[in-house]
């Protein structure tokens, strides 16, 4: 990256981020609606709020986008060991309401070594969150759900890594399939840990009830900049599981996109391309917002898309550039002018919302949060609120992000797109391939 490269840089005001509270106040926005399931009248409430957000800020063009999801909402589920005792569990979303029983097995991490070495047939099957310590790559719950099924499990119990009686939620399905084939749940570590311990080969009973039908989610769209064929997408996603209040995953995503709008519509005079920011829906129901958003709009005119998701967990970002040099020169020329590090790796991730843009070859940013913690930290649990969020952190990510998205934005970077085939091929050599078919994710 040159020095010209950076130039934009100069016209961020560090002061004017630091001291309004646009960002922070739809964070505290969203948080007070609380979990945003994808759609109920919650998530519809928190995009409303959003456009208004980024109306107040300055952008124009700002608009809802419907499409229809099938709508989930929990009800009451439970776990009895026959002959002993009972639990009260969390229905995962998207789990079909109904009834299992079969012997109990533990898998551990639920690796696909883990499922190749055991008789899974009949059984209902528990899995713990994450991966073994230094396994070759991250192991989604939605693979070890998928690997379940194909291996004929009964049910399924997804076993938390916190401590602290804190289940942790995720959905199930696929755009095709949207209700999972097999009736499963969240179960704490605490619970999880009592059940390996105690009832091995036990027969349990899983019985989960939700209510399922129609429903309308929408993304939220706001444009910025001249009105140019190519475009830089900022995006996050505006939905939120139901057990906390959706702070780390993804109001700070969201809250992000409007700090960083309101931040280059006071310099929008010098940017060279189009911003169009896309708070979409449903991220947490396999991505189906920008999946909707990908077949709306012409990927071929999209020089790079940004993707905000859990900003704010540490003080220092993390950037997934994806095998784009390009973008990775910017990264780093971001991160030199505010003397800020901006940890980079060039790995492909497919769980959020740049998934179904990177699958199409559009050079791909995803940005969040460098941590230590395996996972996401406190999302998908109920201690994902508000508290958990340092507004020092908050803010001075927005300053880094606010460069990024200018730079790229300015006229001063080149970006090309890959073809699907070469995409295929660095899932392949990243051992990301067969997952994904697992999940439904890659034909």
């Amino acid at each position: 990256m040159t020095g010209d490269d950076a130039s934009f840089h100069d016209h961020v005001d560090v002061e004017a981020l630091f001291t309004s509270d646009v960002g922070w106040s739809h964070l505290e926005a969203l948080t007070g609606i609380g979990g945003r399931l994808p759609g109920s009248d919650a998530e519809r409430r928190a995009a409303e709020a959003t456009a208004d957000a980024f109306e107040s800020v300055g952008a124009r063009n700002v608009r809802l986008s419907e499409y229809d999801v099938t709508g989930w909402e929990r009800g009451q589920s439970r776990l009895a060991v026959d002959g002993g005792e009972a639990f009260d569990v969390l229905a995962l979303p998207r789990s079909p309401s109904e009834t299992a029983a079969g012997p109990f097995l533990d898998l551990g991490y639920g690796t696909p070594e883990d499922f190749e070495a055991a008789d899974v047939e009949g059984r209902i099957v528990q899995v713990a969150a994450g991966t073994p310590e230094g396994y070759e790559r991250f192991v989604h719950r939605t693979e070890k759900y998928g690997r379940a099924v194909e291996a004929g499990a009964a049910g399924f119990l997804f076993r938390s890594r916190l401590d602290g009686d804190l289940p942790m939620t995720g959905s199930l399905g696929t755009e095709d399939e949207p209700i999972g084939a097999i009736p499963a749940v969240a179960v704490s570590k605490e619970v999880g840990l009592l059940l390996a311990r105690r009832f091995e080969g036990r027969r349990l009973t899983l019985d989960v009830t939700a209510t399922i039908e129609p429903a309308t989610s929408r993304n939220v769209h706001a444009e910025l900049g001249p009105d140019t064929d190519a475009e830089i997408l900022l995006t996050s996603h505006v939905d939120a599981h139901d057990l906390g209040r959706g702070a780390v995953d993804n109001g700070t995503g969201t809250a992000g996109v409007v700090a960083v709008l309101g931040a280059l519509a006071e310099v929008e005079s010098e940017l060279d391309t189009r911003i169009h920011a896309v708070g979409f829906g449903s991220e947490e129901i396999n991505l189906v917002g920008s999946s909707h958003g990908a077949r709306e709009l012409d990927t071929d005119d999209v020089k790079a898309i940004v993707n905000l998701d859990g900003i704010a967990q540490s003080r220092d970002l993390e950037a997934y550039t994806h095998g784009f040099d390009a973008l990775e020169g910017v990264v780093a020329g971001t991160a030199d002018y505010f003397d800020h590090p901006i940890a980079t790796a060039d790995g492909a991730v497919p769980f959020s919302d740049h998934w179904p843009f990177f699958s199409r070859g559009v050079p791909t940013c995803f940005v969040t949060t460098s941590d230590d913690r395996a996972l996401r930290g406190w999302g998908h649990t109920h201690g994902d609120t508000l508290d958990k969020v340092d507004p020092r952190n908050f803010r001075e990510q927005t300053v880094l992000i606010a460069g990024l998205v200018g730079a790229l934005a300015d006229g001063s970077v080149e970006t090309s797109h890959e073809t699907v085939d070469a995409v295929e091929a660095k899932l392949d050599d990243e051992g990301h391939l067969d997952g994904l078919e697992k999940m439904g994710w890659w034909p």
